[in-house]
């Protein structure tokens, strides 16, 4: 082997011949800058945000995961016609929470059974429980007056819920399809007199205290979907019956003393 001018015919020991344009160490720098710098951009794409939009989308959250006020919660679980494969809700030492975590219980072991049947969904809300019924459940089309088979979902739910002090309103809700008939001149006549079937029904088969119990009707103009199809449409078509917290910050009518009117206390509202 001819040896070089400068006298390194051959290489040292160890020495691998690659030569690194930088020291290691700069990998886990450069690392760490890339980090910061996408730290500092989500920092700066925050600053900006739109408050009001901010609580919406908050409020949004809470509702959809089943976040209470006051440090209670309930996981979301959602049983339609068929036994839950969601954990059950969990609620925090609030007697009032922890009565409705009774009732989603008892009702979700309903649906697991089938008790219920099809087109009932349990939905828990910042505002309570909702019992979700689909119209075809306790009403045939375009009318107010029960099934026979309603009235055996109705028992089976009036039973969970009648030992409670909790109120309880009835939402009903119809589809943009509009109707024009003696009875039901329009969609508001229609949603609220179903709500009021199931009001009345609750109170001259089952006892309940008409105290605390209310109706409303909000026609269309609150749908779960758009109305873009038979299915959509088939899908707003329901009646809520909401199990109220007690602590619940919308308003509700207070128990009246024994001898006042049993009229008193039931109310009919027009949607907004």
């Amino acid at each position: 082997m001819p040896r070089l001018a400068n006298g390194r015919g051959r290489r040292r020991s160890g020495d691998t011949g690659v030569n690194l344009s930088a020291p290691q160490w700069m990998t886990t720098y450069s690392d760490m800058v890339t980090q910061l710098l996408a730290f500092f951009v989500i920092l700066f794409s925050i600053s900006s945000i739109d408050v009001q939009r901010f609580h919406l989308l908050l409020s949004a959250f809470r509702a959809s995961v089943g976040v209470f006020e006051r440090g209670s919660s309930l996981q979301r679980m959602t049983a339609v016609g068929s036994p839950p494969v969601a954990v059950a809700p969990t609620f925090t030492q609030s007697p009032a929470t922890q009565q409705l975590q009774a009732a989603y219980e008892e009702l979700s072991r309903l649906v697991a059974r089938g008790e219920l049947g099809a087109g009932v969904e349990l939905v828990p809300e910042e505002r309570g429980l909702v019992v979700r019924l689909a119209d075809r459940v306790l009403f045939d089309l375009g009318k107010a007056d029960l099934r026979p088979d309603a009235r055996e979902v109705l028992d089976r739910v009036a039973r969970v819920l009648k030992g409670l002090p909790n109120p309880i309103r009835v939402e009903g809700h119809t589809d943009d399809l509009p109707i024009r008939t003696e009875r039901f001149p329009s969609n508001w006549e229609l949603s609220t007199a179903r709500a009021t079937t199931v009001v009345r029904y609750l109170i001259e088969r089952h006892g309940f205290a008409p105290q605390r119990l209310s109706a409303a009707g909000y026609g269309e103009y609150r749908p779960l979907v758009p109305n873009r199809s038979a299915a959509d449409r088939q899908r707003n078509r329901r009646v809520d019956i909401v199990l109220l917290r007690l602590d619940s910050p919308e308003p509700v009518a207070q128990p009246k003393p024994a001898g006042s009117s049993p009229t008193e206390g039931r109310s009919i509202q027009g949607g907004r």
